[in-house]
């Protein structure tokens, strides 16, 4: 922990989201086109990751100065002692909804130790939501305890997914493993900002959520709502060590347990396609 005790950790933590929350909200809306770019193609960055982004470093460096910090922009910077905490940072999740004034995106921060992520915090600025836990403790949503659905599998769930769009190559693939998940749950949705889906089933409105090639600021936060909110949370193997695999698939144990048994018989296809690629 940060502090003696769980709840002025994540006060801590939900203090530095906001300080990055106040610079997307400053700047929402108002990006001037030459204000956003593209890191690779359909990967866009705006002036309003890169605010946010400077807040939350700032923040965390003053408080923390022997830290590490993994984040989107500005990658891992900080000290080299491996047993010091390491903050994982996603600035803007969600930046093409931001660019484009859907009103969909979040701050999300985890903070791990010797490679588990033991806190975890999601604020989403415009809704006003702001998603907690920390490891042992449990998961909030907006100060109330939150669980996983109930949802005893995929008939009738309504679950979440993103889509690879920075791997065309790997579409084929994602589209049969979409068509058997699809014809089995009731509906599927694409919000577009991973943080926020992982809330979002965490506090059981997904039933599940499944998604690939994630990285480690996508997920960090979300993986310990999920698990704090009574879910489980694997790689498309089975696997726990989502952060070096960013393939994903969570829910309630039943969701999970369904989506790992559709997704199964696409694993070794989806993985030679990777492989050919140098992925």
């Amino acid at each position: 922990m940060l502090f003696p005790s769980p709840d002025r950790s994540l006060d801590a933590v939900e203090a530095i989201a906001r300080s990055g929350a106040d610079e997307l909200m400053r700047l929402w809306r108002s990006l001037t086109p030459d204000q956003v770019s593209e890191k690779a193609r359909n990967d866009l960055v705006s002036a309003a990751d890169r605010a946010a982004e400077g807040a939350i470093l700032d923040a965390i460096r003053a408080r923390f100065p022997d830290h590490r910090i993994l984040s989107e922009e500005a990658g891992a910077s900080g000290g080299d002692d491996p047993e010091a905490p390491l903050w994982i940072v996603d600035p803007l999740d969600g930046t093409t909804n931001y660019v484009h004034g859907v009103a969909h995106f979040a701050v999300s921060i985890g903070v791990a130790r010797a490679g588990r992520v033991e806190l975890g915090v999601v604020l989403d600025p415009v809704k006003g939501d702001i998603f907690r836990a920390i490891r042992g403790h449990g998961a909030t949503w907006n100060g109330r305890g939150c669980r996983v659905s109930p949802r005893a599998g995929l008939a009738g769930a309504l679950l979440a997914t993103g889509f690879p769009f920075r791997a065309h190559d790997l579409l084929d693939v994602y589209l049969d493993i979409f068509r058997d998940v699809f014809l089995r749950a009731k509906a599927v949705r694409r919000p577009g900002a991973a943080s926020l889906d992982l809330a979002y089933t965490a506090c059981g409105i997904f039933d599940g959520f499944f998604e690939f090639r994630l990285s480690p600021w996508d997920l960090a936060a979300g993986a310990v709502l999920i698990e704090e909110g009574g879910g489980v949370v694997t790689g498309m193997d089975g696997g726990t060590d989502v952060l070096a695999t960013g393939d994903l698939l969570c829910g309630a144990a039943g969701v999970h347990r369904e989506l790992l048994d559709v997704v199964g018989p696409h694993r070794d296809r989806w993985l030679r396609r990777e492989q050919s690629l140098g992925a």
